[in-house]
């Protein structure tokens, strides 16, 4: 008898092990994250430049109150962003929009969600003069860091042709160089891109040919799967003012273009699943819910739950290997530092 199972078991089409999942069809258009920031317009990423911009990025000095920084809205340590529908500011005041994440946005084809910002240099220092945000103008910063010996002697090294190094322009050039440096390579999709097979399961498979099939990709594809083009929020059907705010109407408030309301930036999918709540308007907080939304208001679609589901479990494998940024020691400040304003007045410019 043991003889007898030994046999029967050596019979491949006997096996126990599961068939290899199918591979779906990949559009070309996707491809890996990489590991190392592209080449900036006119700001070479240099080492200087990037401790420079590390600093400044975690500062609260740059803020009036000394309360808040970059790191606030967009952190580190919790995939970009701060976790909340809309982010907190200068004496709590809420921000109009949800905080997009920071990693990766060096891809984006502009920031913020409208796209006011052509790049991250352009973005780097608007929160900082927002009143509802930061609320400090340009003389009180370049004030602070002139203030303070520490910076001087980085600026200096980040920016050696320059007679007078401390700027505003190069507060923006120094975060930028650091922000690109935030990329997230190496996620089970990237490698199954690059040929392992073992990456995803059969579900996650399913899921990624839906994610194709019925159209999402229109919206969320290249490297970055999103975060290259604006479009309605709502081709199809506009969901309701809990969701999309009728005051908020979106990339109009820039271009003042008829056909602009309510557009918007799509936002990049990768390490979606880490950065709820969803949408410029932060009212979701499932990913499954945000899913289904998209596909109705967008597409005209109603996915089944199990269609759904297999898309969310694609979207799990887009998580990839956050960059490690140790928190730095900032320098200290000196009598000739501007004190803290915590008042009610602004400082910097006023949202509207």
């Amino acid at each position: 008898m043991k003889r007898l199972l030994t046999f029967l078991l050596a019979i491949p089409w006997l096996a126990c092990a599961a068939p290899a999942p199918q591979r779906p069809d990949v559009d070309p258009q996707f491809q890996p994250l990489p590991g190392q920031p592209p080449t900036l317009a006119d700001n070479p990423v240099t080492p200087a430049k990037v401790e420079l911009g590390r600093l400044l990025y975690f500062e609260p000095r740059l803020s009036a109150s000394w309360l808040i920084s970059c790191n606030t809205c967009h952190n580190l340590g919790l995939a970009g962003v701060d976790l909340l529908e809309t982010s907190i500011g200068h004496g709590w005041q809420s921000g109009p929009r949800n905080a997009p994440t920071v990693l990766n946005a060096v891809f984006h084809v502009a920031q913020f969600w409208d796209g006011r910002a052509e790049d991250l240099k352009a973005q780097a220092t608007g929160p900082i003069q927002e009143a509802v945000e930061m609320n400090s103008t340009p003389d009180r910063v370049i004030a602070t860091l002139t203030s303070i010996p520490g910076y001087v002697q980085l600026f200096e090294g980040a920016f050696p042709d320059e007679a007078q190094p401390v700027t505003l322009e190069n507060v923006a050039r120094a975060m930028e160089a650091f922000e690109a440096t935030l990329l997230t390579p190496g996620s089970r999709f990237d490698r199954f891109l690059q040929g392992d097979a073992t990456a995803m399961d059969t579900g996650e498979l399913e899921g990624f040919q839906l994610f194709q099939d019925r159209g999402c990709v229109a919206c969320h594809g290249g490297m970055t799967l999103g975060g290259t083009a604006y479009f309605p929020f709502g081709v199809v059907e506009r969901p309701g003012g809990d969701i999309v705010p009728p005051g908020d109407m979106g990339r109009y408030q820039v271009t003042r273009t008829d056909g602009d309301e309510y557009v918007f930036k799509a936002p990049s999918l990768r390490n979606i699943a880490l950065t709820e709540p969803y949408f410029h308007s932060g009212k979701v907080w499932n990913l499954e819910r945000a899913v289904a939304i998209m596909s109705s208001a967008q597409l005209g679609i109603e996915l089944s739950n199990k269609e759904t589901h297999a898309i969310v479990a694609y979207l799990q494998t887009l998580n990839g290997e956050m960059p490690e940024v140790e928190y730095p020691v900032l320098p200290p400040h000196t009598d000739e530092t501007p004190r803290p304003y915590t008042g009610p007045e602004p400082l910097g410019k006023v949202e509207h």
